[in-house]
């Protein structure tokens, strides 16, 4: 990535409401059938199916200064309202956590004069009546009309996987499963505009993930790969095996 953008400024300041739809898909698969055996958790719906937000809700996921293209910021803990929709019990201080999980962060992605396409990941878990909830990551998009100030489009969504949630019950322990649909999206038709400054969706994911895991800064390399620059270097090989994700938190 090299772009070079001036900085915005991204404002809301619409009376409007805005219509989130939400959608929780019943639980495909659980490694131990919890999903089938724990009626929290067989049962586990949207809270509100639809609702209305004041505009002024998604401030939360608004920098307090000009941004450029590229730049990250994090987003306030108002976010919880929107959360909600989903969950009566969405939490930002995730219960098992390895010291580097915890964030809310935004990136502006793109903007021309009419419009700013802002991208999101949280890390955040529905407390549950026994147990917690905790999705992979929430992510999406926050398109801000920047004429009228007001919300063009919004999606928040959990990732597709094998694995995509981390699940625990009380006295009972840990499990993991699949979700195929967890998402918050706005009722506003909007088609994709093109951007006169921007950057690839691939580009800002790789930017704020790296404000969640150190571990993405380490060169991985493949096996073979690591054979051959072991051979050429005459150096050992550190070899590392794992049985989950290392990018998210459903494991």
């Amino acid at each position: 990535m090299n772009i070079i953008s001036e900085k915005i400024t991204l404002t809301l300041n619409s009376d409007t409401k805005v219509a989130l739809k939400g959608y929780i898909a019943p639980i495909e698969y659980t490694q131990f059938n919890f999903h089938e055996e724990w009626d929290v958790l067989a049962n586990l719906r949207v809270a509100e199916p639809e609702k209305q937000h004041p505009t002024s809700v998604f401030n939360a996921f608004l920098p307090s200064e000009s941004v450029a293209v590229g730049e990250c910021w994090q987003i306030s803990d108002g976010v919880l309202e929107i959360l909600s929709q989903l969950h009566t019990n969405p939490n930002l201080n995730l219960d098992c956590n390895n010291g580097d999980s915890l964030g809310l962060w935004a990136c502006l992605r793109a903007y021309n004069d009419d419009y700013a396409d802002i991208v999101f990941r949280i890390h955040a878990e529905f407390t549950l009546n026994g147990g917690r909830f905790t999705p992979s990551q929430f992510t999406g998009h926050l398109v801000i009309n920047r004429s009228t100030e007001n919300v063009a489009f919004f999606n928040m969504n959990v990732p597709n996987g094998t694995i995509n949630f981390d699940a625990y019950q009380d006295k009972v322990g840990s499990e993991i499963g699949y979700c195929p649909k967890i998402e918050l999206r706005s009722d506003i038709p909007f088609q994709d505009v093109e951007y006169a400054t921007s950057i690839t969706q691939e580009e800002v994911e790789r930017i704020l993930i790296l404000r969640f895991y150190n571990l993405v800064k380490i060169n991985w390399v493949s096996l073979e790969e690591a054979h051959e620059m072991a051979l050429a270097q005459q150096k050992p090989i550190h070899a590392v095996t794992l049985d989950g994700p290392l990018f998210d938190e459903s494991c």
